[in-house]
């Protein structure tokens, strides 16, 4: 196969993988405490046909290498944990993370998973749960009979019951951190878990060791920006018509080769 056909396939294939996440992140633009994704892409293996500091004639210099690369591959893709937009909802359950912690919630199998969305609700019990429902960590019961519900900054739960005066404190909430959170692998539901790459979960108290503080009655936003995505998007569609053109010339110039016998 003509070396232009396979580089070029290889084009094709990482531009189609950057459009596949540029449409994620779009999709995702109103999806509350989403980051958006970027894709790392890296040369693969060149041929060599000679090699640096061959001499062609006798007291030249040497000459530079000449080398053919094989395309490209996508290898990564990046989580941008840049702070998205604070809307205020006045919903006293809807907690933002000003700050680079994680809200903890526990799923159906006892492990731990992290969360910028701060969308929360209660369950029929009056736990604190997310969307899908699972449960805030640590588990915190509303009593039914509150009237108003309360949470610091530093993550403080009070609540005023029915017919009382003093707000009656229930306990504080934990923010996690990691060491990368780049590394944090994506489960789906707004949820992500931690890696090998991202590093063990670092508990901390609101406001702590850059964790963050909470805003009560807020969402914060997606941090897709529409249009850097639209440009990014027009990029990678120009970029995979240029690797198809290469096929294209790449099968006139076989075309070429087999028609000499002709």
């Amino acid at each position: 196969m003509d070396k232009t056909l396979s580089t070029a396939a290889t084009g094709l294939t990482a531009q189609q993988r950057y459009v596949e996440i540029i449409s994620n992140n779009i999709a995702n633009v109103n999806t509350s405490g989403f980051k958006k994704v970027r894709p790392e892409f890296q040369d693969l293996l060149y041929e060599t046909l000679r090699p640096a500091g061959t001499y062609n004639k006798v007291n030249v210099e040497p000459m530079n290498e000449v080398q053919i690369g094989s395309g490209t591959e996508l290898i990564g893709t990046t989580r941008i944990y840049k702070q998205g937009d604070v809307n205020q909802t006045g919903n006293p359950l809807d907690l933002a993370v000003n700050g680079d912690g994680f809200f903890i919630v526990r799923k159906p199998d006892n492990s731990f998973a992290y969360t910028r969305d701060g969308s929360f609700q209660l369950d029929r019990n009056g736990q604190i749960v997310t969307s899908q429902g699972y449960p805030l960590e640590p588990g915190f019961n509303i009593p039914t009979d509150s009237k108003q519900v309360t949470i610091g900054r530093d993550g403080t739960i009070s609540v005023l019951l029915d017919g009382s005066t003093d707000e009656q404190q229930l306990g504080q909430l934990q923010l996690a951190r990691f060491i990368n959170p780049g590394g944090l692998h994506a489960a789906g539901d707004n949820l992500l878990e931690e890696s090998p790459a991202s590093g063990k979960a670092i508990f901390e108290t609101p406001g702590m060791n850059n964790t963050g503080t909470i805003n009560q009655g807020q969402l914060e936003n997606s941090n897709v920006d529409i249009v850097s995505e639209m440009v990014n998007m027009i990029t990678a569609q120009r970029a995979y018509e240029l690797n198809s053109k290469s096929v294209t010339t790449a099968d006139n110039i076989l075309g070429v080769a087999v028609n000499l016998k002709r």
